[in-house]
């Protein structure tokens, strides 16, 4: 997994609260094991006009122009901002691999579903909890700047604009995965020589269990 420490780039605003997982990657489209090939759709039923086709090549389909995800300069986003309670239903994995495959590195929102704010450290994505009064006055720069940026830096635990920055938290063990790019499966492999020489003490121990 990609270490996060920075990320800098134009904010996608996504002025909606309760986006569940099927929002983010309709089901028709789970049909791969990989954790590619899911970013064309990303919010499919809005950035197309033949939402749910499986069968048109993505290339071909109808865009439409009212998505934010098809106006420049938000088709070159990767933080994206929303309301409350973003990513709820479904416990699907892919609604985070959509947003990553995509190009999304940073979530902002007041609120996450559970398993999908879990499974976002787990795939290098970062979501971030901001208070709902900051969560509006970035939607108001947005309004104001088209093409409005941020750095995220995860090290200092800041969000900064041109003009003004703001802080925010994140548990430390997560926090220092994500710097680190591992997830469960990293941070377990990370312990390797540990558990090799329990496995290795207890086989000595206890012979019987290990024939």
């Amino acid at each position: 997994m990609e270490p996060f420490e920075t990320h800098q780039g134009i904010v996608i605003p996504f002025n909606r609260s309760n986006i569940d997982t099927d929002a983010i990657v309709p089901k028709q489209y789970l049909k791969m094991l990989e954790k590619t090939g899911y970013g064309p759709h990303l919010f499919d039923d809005e950035r197309y006009l033949d939402p749910g086709d499986v069968d048109t090549p993505v290339s071909e389909r109808r865009t439409n122009p009212d998505c934010v995800l098809n106006q420049p300069p938000y088709d070159q986003g990767s933080i994206l901002l929303a309301q409350s309670n973003f990513g709820c239903g479904s416990s699907r994995e892919h609604a985070v691999w959509a947003l990553r495959d995509y190009g999304i590195r940073v979530v902002l929102a007041p609120s996450f579903g559970d398993i999908f704010f879990n499974n976002c450290f787990n795939n290098g994505l970062l979501p971030i909890i901001l208070d709902q009064d900051l969560i509006t006055e970035l939607f108001q720069l947005c309004e104001s700047e088209r093409g409005f940026e941020l750095t995220v830096d995860l090290l200092e635990c800041k969000i900064k604009g041109a003009e003004n920055s703001w802080s925010f938290s994140v548990e430390k063990g997560r926090r220092d995965n994500l710097l680190r790019g591992l997830d469960e499966i990293g941070l377990t492999l990370d312990r390797a020589d540990a558990i090799l020489t329990y496995e290795n003490a207890r086989r000595q121990l206890e012979p019987w269990l290990f024939r």
